[in-house]
Formats: C-alpha cells, structure tokens, sequence
C-alpha cells in the first residue's frame, strides 16, 4: 500500500517572486507543502547540483519532490533549465511541473518533448489558483508515488 508523503517540497522557479510566489505559497495554506522559491533557471540549477550559494553554507538543501517551473526568466529560461534537468542523470527524475503564462502550442509541445510532467497556464483568479495548486497537491502527493531520492553525488 502507497503511503503519502508527510510533507511535499516543492521547488518554485519564477521571476516574479513577490506576486506569483507569494500566492502559490498562499494557494497551498493549509497543506502539508513546504515552498522554496529560487528566481531563474541558474539558480534553480545551482540549488539542484549544490553549486554557487546552495555549496558552501553548511546546509543540505533538500531535494525537492516537484519542481514548478516559469518559462520566462531572467539568466537562464525555464526551457533550457527544463532541458540541462533532464540531461543529468541524477535530475531527471525530478517532476517538472511548467507553470506559465504562455499559452503557446508551440511552447506546451516544446516543454513535452523536454520532459515536462505537466503544462499548467497561470490562472487569472487566486481562487483558481488555489483549486489549480489543492489538484496538484491531491495528484502529486496522494496519487502518484513519488521516487526515494538519495543525495546526488554533487552534494555529497
């Protein structure tokens, strides 16, 4: 039998953080769901590999369980950090939720072929959002069973 996670960690890359962060992290109040945002696609690299800031600072970073990903940001877009995800073996495992607001064909079949899991269009209402985000939770953390990650080799 399939026994949920206790917690859920969920590793939000945008650029927007003020707004959009805030309320995903407000959408899932309530939920047993622990958010750490990074701001572009560099850094959400950098904390996945244990580079840069995520190196030095005697601390661990988590593994997330998802990764909720924008697609347009600063240094390095959602597309080309989706993509150097999946081409590391110890990644790729990860599931790579995009959630944008492109509503692009290109852009949705693009991310597929990438390797996302799921393309979520940023909804206009925060009620949407949070019906959106208690979906996601119910699937990601009920539903489908998520692998057992150890600690990659690079965080060692």
């Amino acid at each position: 039998m399939h026994m949920p996670k206790e917690k859920l960690l969920i590793l939000m890359a945008d650029d927007d953080c003020d707004e959009d962060r805030m309320f995903v992290r407000e959408a899932f109040k309530g939920k047993p769901v622990n958010v750490k945002c990074v701001v572009d696609g560099m850094e959400l690299l950098d904390y996945l590999l244990c580079r840069g800031k995520y190196k030095h600072d005697g601390n661990r970073h988590p593994r997330p369980d998802l990764i909720l990903l924008d697609l347009n940001m600063p240094k390095m877009g959602g597309k080309a950090a989706l993509a150097e995800i999946q081409s590391d073996s110890c990644l790729r495992s990860i599931p790579v939720i995009i959630l944008t607001t492109s509503q692009e064909e290109c852009e949705v079949h693009r991310c597929y072929e990438l390797g996302a899991k799921t393309y979520i269009v940023k909804p206009l209402s925060f009620d949407r959002l949070v019906e959106i985000m208690h979906s996601l939770h119910l699937y990601w953390s009920d539903v489908a069973r998520l692998p057992i990650h150890a600690i990659p080799p690079s965080c060692a």
